[in-house]
């Protein structure tokens, strides 16, 4: 292998893949970083065995060539050196590395043990909207749980519905919907969080399309130069639609950043009483208001105008509230509830997200 690469491509292509190289592991190899030159492109590529990230970039190719090396040494020299061409030539399992002054070897290792590339039997593709993509797993992944004893809840749920592909995400305690496209089809998908995080990730300014290729076992996204395949998680998602209210005995519609600067302010007093607020409406004087009370401390209640119909109070946990206000789009909140059991809403003016947060019995 001998080749020539701008410095600043190869140190975002390694920044991008080097993250799911693995330290802990009992395989060593997923520590490293496969490179391939081949085409007038270098392809590098990292894997934890779980997801697969690969990225490739235009460069100088006078011989091609395959090796594998440690993913965080080569990762930080490379973004460490001027921004130059940098010339990469593999001899004898060295790797030779100049630029300008700088001069390196890193020793490196047979690519016989590197897992390969999985290439699963495409049953579904997709395009998204990069900026809708972004924001339904901002909205959704926030939910999802971290209890490895439920795999199915550490996931991302990417499913079809009446029409509509949907992302959602549930830890018991909370839940998050998002309406992404219109879609017809058959898609019943559980997707890693931590893969849609890393798609996320990868999006720059430029992207304005994701594509996606769904099999029986595994997930592709084509993000431009970046390619992340992953397994799915196996098993059957909750049946969550039920826990959605249909209708609600109190509605609250409020402006969201008043209604952010009042839970921020009760969950100051609400740390001593496990997060726990108290929101109650008065539609005679058409007001939230927003409580907390901590016995060492003090007490603390705001009061907001708003629009209200129906008198209740419910007690929820400030820091899933915030979660929920500070992903939701627009300047408008709708908030609804039915007594101090029954799940309650949060929703902004398109009611194509919505989240569910389980009340705090009190």
């Amino acid at each position: 292998m001998k080749l020539t690469v701008p410095q600043e491509s190869l140190a975002k292509a390694l920044n991008i893949v080097s993250r799911v190289a693995s330290s802990r592991t009992t395989l060593p190899i997923l520590n490293n970083i496969l490179l391939r030159a081949e085409n007038g492109q270098l392809q590098l590529t990292a894997t934890n065995l779980e997801i697969f990230i690969i990225n490739s970039i235009n460069c100088q190719i006078k011989t091609d060539g395959v090796v594998t090396v440690p993913a965080n040494l080569l990762t930080e020299f490379i973004t460490n050196l001027p921004k130059t061409n940098i010339t990469i030539e593999n001899i004898e399992n060295k790797l030779k590395i100049s630029a300008g002054n700088y001069k390196s070897v890193i020793n490196t290792t047979p690519n016989d043990d590197f897992p390969n590339i999985p290439n699963g039997k495409t049953k579904t593709k997709l395009e998204i909207d990069s900026k809708t993509m972004k924001s339904a797993v901002a909205q959704v992944a926030i939910t999802a749980s971290n209890d490895t004893t439920r795999p199915v809840l550490t996931g991302v749920y990417l499913h079809i519905f009446e029409g509509g592909l949907y992302m959602t995400a549930t830890d018991g305690y909370r839940l998050a919907e998002r309406q992404i496209i219109s879609h017809d089809g058959e898609i019943n998908t559980i997707i890693p969080t931590t893969t849609v995080s890393e798609v996320v990730r990868v999006i720059s300014d430029d992207i304005k399309n994701i594509k996606l290729e769904i099999s029986d076992e595994q997930v592709s996204f084509s993000v431009g130069s970046v390619n992340i395949i992953s397994r799915l998680i196996d098993g059957k998602y909750i049946n969550y639609r039920q826990l959605i209210p249909s209708k609600s005995e109190n509605r609250v519609t409020l402006d969201k950043s008043e209604f952010i600067q009042a839970v921020k302010i009760a969950e100051l007093f609400a740390r001593e009483s496990a997060e726990s607020i108290i929101l109650k409406t008065n539609s005679a004087n058409q007001t939230l208001s927003v409580s907390s009370i901590a016995n060492e401390i003090g007490e603390n209640n705001s009061e907001i105008e708003a629009k209200i119909k129906g008198d209740g109070a419910i007690t929820l946990n400030a820091k899933y509230l915030l979660a929920a206000l500070n992903v939701i789009d627009g300047d408008e909140v709708k908030f609804d509830f039915s007594g101090k059991l029954a799940p309650s809403l949060v929703m902004g003016k398109n009611e194509n997200y919505k989240h569910i947060i389980m009340p705090v019995k009190s």
